[in-house]
């Protein structure tokens, strides 16, 4: 199946975030090769230096390395450094406005727990 791209962000930007997510969910594990340029251009039909860059920008993060003549890997430590990034984030985007929502609307701190089980409870 194809990736469907969207406009929110690059191409590449989009493909090295796949490929993160393959880490986080465990579908790509520490040590694991990751597909080659060519490999994911075909795939997804999209031009070799777009891919390029997008595991270019992973290696940058230090999630994966080359390998001369060998390839690329999930390096050790990525799945870590991967579940920080996206807590640190998902605090900051849902987390820190929720609670200042609820701190203008005066609930307690009890309040908001019951809102979390029930809706966990759902």
């Amino acid at each position: 199946m194809k990736a469907v791209f969207d406009d929110s962000k690059p191409i590449f930007q989009q493909i090295a975030d796949m490929i993160a997510d393959d880490i986080v969910e465990g579908h790509l594990k520490e040590g694991d090769q990751i597909p080659s340029t060519t490999e994911i251009s075909q795939f997804y039909q999209i031009n070799r230096a777009t891919a390029q860059k997008g595991l270019a920008t992973l290696v940058n993060e230090g999630l994966v390395y080359k390998q001369r003549g060998v390839g690329m890997f999930v390096a050790n430590g990525a799945t870590a450094t991967l579940m920080k990034q996206r807590k640190e984030h998902f605090y900051k985007q849902y987390v820190k406005p929720m609670l200042n929502e609820a701190k203008r609307i005066h609930l307690t701190e009890e309040e908001l727990i019951q809102f979390i089980k029930e809706d966990k409870d759902a």
